[in-house]
């Protein structure tokens, strides 16, 4: 990592930019298919193999799965953190995300894959950069993305030829404008020391209602290609979750606000009061309005707000990997920092949960299946534990 105070306004910019602005820009159905092969040529409700779906963005995609933990070593495995090292200086990050690395990004770690066995087969349909119209089928306003048909679509086809059992959703973070937001806020602490909170907070006001139709009609889509493949509503659950913070409260910030350290150590360039604003207020926001969308639809909510408590980016109950201190789920941050140097792995996993938060994202989604299909939970940690102390609460 590299510091920003001996360079000039348009480079720090353009690194910015590059870091947060892309962070969440946030093969078809046979390449998402994992754990098990196109099935019968007569399956779907009832018949063929079992399937567990994830539609929707880059939180459920796996984005920044490569990662396990951040480290200030630019050379080698990253101290142990990249995934896609493979030898030398050679990285590979297909080792991770397959043929849609560098695109959709759907890490061998993403939440479905993580979840153990919940069913038969993993389908990973979700892709970084998706927003609702993502999802939506064509007939209704669905756009491709990086080259694939939209969700919904993509999904027909895995109702034809598996009995899907379980669909898990998360949309609604592109449209609201996430990636914005994040480089509005890191421009605000790098270069123009003032707040973002207040200006961002009134944008978010004037979308959400907006971005809450756009999840609505996401779960409409779902229902109506399973209703078309022959499922009865009760025959499969549907999971919407919310997003997790991958930035701590200002209190819990281990790096001092007052000098570099939070941009060029921690990778987390964030004025204590904003940090706050995202924690205590956006992220909480976005939970609450999807948890309406869940109650108002029928479906299952799962609220992540609080997964990543104390793992955080720059969380003072975790550290960064390093030769004194390996990489491990217990000690280490469970989301990817700003990387601003640029020297390591793909600008768009930044901000997400990485290969640690994403087997925690898994272990919530198991609990929850586990549970009665007509209740909400929040999912947490346990401090010093793995993703097996994560645990179900009553969703606020």
């Amino acid at each position: 990592m590299i510091g920003f105070r001996n360079v000039s306004k348009d480079r720090v910019r353009d690194r910015v930019r590059r870091a947060a602005g892309a962070g969440m820009v946030l093969p078809l159905v046979a390449g998402a298919l994992v754990a098990a092969g196109a099935g019968p040529a007569v399956a779907g409700p009832g018949r063929g193999p079992t399937a567990v779906v994830a539609m929707g963005d880059s939180y459920i995609s796996g984005e920044a799965g490569r990662w396990k933990g951040n480290s200030l070593t630019d050379s080698g495995s990253r101290s142990g953190t990249d995934r896609a090292w493979t030898g030398g200086s050679t990285y590979d990050p297909a080792r991770v995300y397959g043929a849609t690395a560098g695109g959709c990004d759907r890490s061998d770690s993403a939440e479905v894959r993580s979840a153990g066995p919940v069913a038969e087969a993993a389908v990973n349909l979700a892709c970084s950069g998706a927003t609702a119209e993502n999802v939506y089928r064509a007939v209704s306003g669905g756009v491709a993305l990086k080259g694939e048909a939209p969700q919904a679509d993509q999904l027909a086809a895995v109702a034809a030829s598996h009995d899907v059992k379980v669909i898990a959703l998360s949309v609604g973070g592109n449209d609201l404008g996430f990636a914005d937001i994040i480089k509005e806020c890191a421009y605000d602490f790098v270069l123009w020391g003032s707040y973002c909170h207040d200006d961002q907070q009134a944008g978010v006001d004037r979308k959400i209602d907006a971005v809450m139709a756009g999840v609505a009609k996401s779960v409409d889509e779902v229902r109506a290609v399973m209703r078309g493949a022959g499922y009865a509503d009760p025959a499969y659950r549907i999971v919407l979750q919310s997003y997790p913070s991958p930035i701590p409260r200002g209190a819990e910030n281990r790096y001092p606000q007052s000098d570099w350290s939070r941009l060029d150590t921690g990778g987390c360039p964030f004025w204590n009061r904003d940090s706050d604003w995202a924690r205590d207020s956006l992220v909480p926001q976005l939970a609450g309005r999807i948890k309406a969308v869940a109650a108002a639809k029928g479906v299952q909510f799962l609220d992540l707000r609080d997964m990543l408590q104390g793992r955080e980016a720059c969380a003072k109950a975790s550290r960064l990997v390093s030769s004194s201190a390996p990489a491990s789920a217990r000690t280490s941050e469970w989301a990817r920092w700003i990387d601003s140097s640029g020297t390591q792995g793909l600008v768009q996993e930044s901000m997400h949960p990485n290969y640690f938060g994403q087997l925690a994202a898994g272990r919530c989604l198991a609990l929850v299946l586990a549970r009665p299909a007509d209740a909400g939970f929040g999912c947490r940690n346990t401090a010093g534990a793995d993703e097996n102390g994560m645990y179900l609460t009553p969703a606020a």
